[in-house]
């Protein structure tokens, strides 16, 4: 009863953590703009990485973190989920906003669901039924009326919004590949090392790009602007590291698709915070698009129960075979 009680609660904390992960993904594409009025994408990621691995440090000495013992044949994971996330993910998402809003790139982070559907599909064979596919191309189409539409409108970036969309990839392949690892490793220790990786990555690439260019001196100067400085907290400590420690722990008692339903919310957060913290506008275009996404992604969803009910129904089936045949033979 007690071990029961004990799940439960995991459980409630787990989907808690992703609801607060939910808000601070949402509000970071606003923190990313403002960061990015002052320093370019590659000195943003150093230094919100710097200041979230000296949170691991402070968190380290207090003894609230440990960094485990890795066995050998796990560091290929390890290295490949840190490629994935944070390295890639953020990475691509930077340098993506560089050129869209906050608006838009909320709205194709609103794919993720739908990637992940479509890799489960690809490399974990899982069924989806017509009302999904259906969902799929119509999440598809919205994002390519976005990316399509002209009508005047200046601000539209093929190459920013590819990057958005790697991004968005990314998620799906750390989802898929940190879901083996939460399981020998506790999230704490699991996003120490994450972080650690980021911050050796980040920092190696923008600092080399700063001496290439002979302009190390220029590398603190955003830190000089309050809101830079307001920025680069949020990113690293929230953005970087708080999210990483609840997905991490979420993945060891959510499964990894429900996971990404929270992602849903995300938009509608980017959205409104864009509209009223940047004073972004929102255009006919996005509200339309931004639709055909949100209502596809929520058929991929809301019909992903009847795959369940199919299977579980086929797998009766099999069973009542099988004894039938069994019982026939003897």
């Amino acid at each position: 009863m007690k071990t029961t009680n004990k799940i439960k609660n995991q459980k409630v904390l787990a989907n808690l953590g992703l609801g607060i992960v939910t808000l601070i993904v949402g509000l970071s594409f606003i923190f990313v703009k403002i960061g990015l009025r002052e320093a370019d994408a590659y000195d943003l990621l150093a230094h919100r990485f710097t200041i979230a691995f000296f949170m691991i440090l402070i968190l380290g000495m207090f003894g609230r973190i440990k960094f485990p013992k890795i066995h050998s044949k796990d560091w290929i994971s390890i290295l490949s989920v840190s490629l994935f996330y944070p390295i890639l993910f953020f990475g691509f998402q930077t340098i993506g906003m560089e050129s869209s809003t906050a608006s838009q790139a909320g709205i194709i982070f609103a794919l993720s669901p739908t990637f992940t559907i479509i890799a489960g599909a690809l490399f974990l064979k899982e069924k989806t039924t017509l009302m999904q596919k259906f969902g799929v191309a119509m999440s598809f189409l919205g994002l390519l009326y976005i990316f399509l539409y002209r009508g005047g409108v200046q601000n539209q970036s093929w190459l920013g919004n590819l990057f958005l969309i790697l991004s968005v990839l990314c998620t799906v392949g750390y989802y898929m590949i940190g879901k083996r690892l939460v399981q020998f490793y506790d999230s704490s220790s699991l996003t120490a090392i994450m972080v650690s990786i980021a911050f050796i990555a980040f920092n190696t690439l923008a600092i080399t790009r700063h001496l290439i260019n002979d302009d190390l001196n220029t590398f603190f100067e955003s830190f000089q602007k309050p809101s830079f400085l307001l920025s680069a907290l949020y990113l690293g400590t929230l953005s970087s590291v708080v999210t990483s420690f609840l997905t991490n722990y979420a993945l060891t008692f959510v499964p990894t698709s429900s996971v990404s339903i929270y992602n849903n919310l995300n938009p509608i957060i980017a959205i409104i915070g864009g509209v009223v913290f940047l004073s972004e506008h929102l255009y006919t275009h996005q509200l339309i698009g931004g639709f055909g996404v949100i209502a596809g992604v929520g058929m991929v969803l809301l019909f992903k129960k009847e795959v369940m009910f199919v299977q579980l129904a086929l797998n009766r089936k099999n069973s009542c075979k099988a004894f039938s045949n069994y019982t026939t033979s003897k």
